[in-house]
């Protein structure tokens, strides 16, 4: 399992659920077995969390985690914030199981 990309879109746009939606992270299982994801953590940098429910990501398949509404399907899941997450210029996206062990961790752009 492992984060997979990444998309953070300008802070310049207006808060709209759409543009929201544009700001998201992809996960891929990269295994031969479909993995339950329930209790599972998605965090950035700054420590905001979105926790999975009972998702399963079947195998070697990629699920997309957007910042905004909409409704979850096999392959993009929604926090319903109203606020963006991930920040342009670099965060950490760290995935850990249901036992809070990290399986992935993911930087992009330069460090503050």
């Amino acid at each position: 399992m492992r984060c997979a990309r990444f998309r953070a879109p300008s802070r310049g746009t207006p808060l709209r659920c759409r543009h929201r939606n544009s700001e998201w992270v992809e996960i891929t299982n990269t295994t031969r077995d479909g993995i339950n994801l329930r209790g599972w953590t998605l965090r950035d940098r700054d420590g905001n969390r979105y926790r999975f429910d009972n998702v399963r990501i079947a195998p070697r398949a990629t699920i997309r985690i957007h910042t905004g509404n909409g409704r979850d399907t096999r392959t993009d899941l929604f926090q319903d914030r109203r606020n963006y997450v991930w920040d342009n210029g670099s965060d950490t996206a760290t995935l850990r199981d249901d036992r809070g062990r990290t399986v992935d961790t993911e930087t992009w752009g330069r460090r503050r």
